[in-house]
């Protein structure tokens, strides 16, 4: 399978703002093309559904989850009407949860220089700086956006003064963020894992695993920075095998060798 993460948001926001599945608690997402060919069964690849990264809360720190969503030009909004929408039942059971208010309604979206401009109404108010982080990480995945400013009612929010970027909220950010793959995903060999790290000495330990738990590949990641300093990943982990599975990430304690910020996100393999 072809995988071409999230390029598909890019074109569609250039163009306008506005296996054993017991083992996964997610239902299987792929990313599509941003081409709109013809398949065998003569569809276009344009008619396929798009997926969001949607950042919930996890252990109190944003975690993102996959949102597929009929195609359209309005992807900003398109992911914050599901962050809105919260988690879904799989979700809490897997220990996802939200700080929006339940009460919020998006009044609307724009974006303008490199800032979004999110309006909501005035019960967003009654989330913690958590809702905060969640709708600036969930707008700043597409690559137009790297700020946030907010309004109540077409107001400024009275409670933050400047537009918000990622870095205003490392306490709310885990050391280790994977950003892709997603819970859930289906993807094939060599599985492309990416994200950002605050890590000691910018470096920390990723595992495939199958569903009996055998470790398929083990690679040590390097961040662009750490110790303090957040930076980014990428990396491929090659593997043969399919069916159920599950990448595991984590760091090696500099006290004692422990694992320590692990997170685990549940796949489907293809051979």
């Amino acid at each position: 399978m072809r995988r071409v993460p999230l390029l598909v948001l890019l074109a569609l926001l250039a163009a306008g703002c506005g296996g054993n599945k017991s083992s996964a608690p997610f239902p299987a997402t792929t990313a599509t093309s941003t081409h709109a060919t013809e398949t065998a069964a003569g569809t276009s690849t344009a008619e396929q559904p798009v997926v969001l990264r949607v950042y919930l809360l996890r252990k109190g720190v944003v975690a993102p989850v996959a949102r597929s969503v009929p195609r359209t030009k309005a992807v900003a909004r398109a992911a914050v009407e599901q962050l809105l929408a919260g988690p879904t039942a799989a979700e809490r059971d897997a220990g996802f949860g939200t700080d929006v208010p339940a009460a919020a309604e998006l009044r609307g979206v724009t974006v303008a220089d490199r800032t979004a401009t999110v309006d909501f109404s005035k019960s967003f108010a009654e989330g913690a700086d958590a809702a905060i982080a969640q709708v600036v990480y969930t707008l700043t995945q597409f690559p137009t956006v790297s700020r946030v400013r907010f309004e109540l009612d077409g107001a400024d929010m009275p409670t933050l003064d400047h537009p918000a970027g990622r870095g205003d909220y490392e306490e709310l950010t885990p050391p280790l963020l994977v950003e892709s793959p997603l819970p859930g995903e289906t993807v094939a060999s060599p599985l492309r894992i990416a994200g950002t790290a605050n890590a000691y000495e910018a470096t920390f330990q990723a595992e495939l695993l199958d569903a009996s738990g055998a470790v398929l590949v083990h690679k040590m990641v390097m961040a662009t920075s750490g110790s303090g300093q957040r930076g980014t990943f990428e990396e491929t982990l090659p593997y043969t095998g399919g069916g159920a599975g599950k990448l595991v990430v984590y760091e090696d304690s500099a006290a004692n060798g422990s694992r320590i910020h692990q997170v685990e996100i549940p796949l489907e393999l293809r051979p």
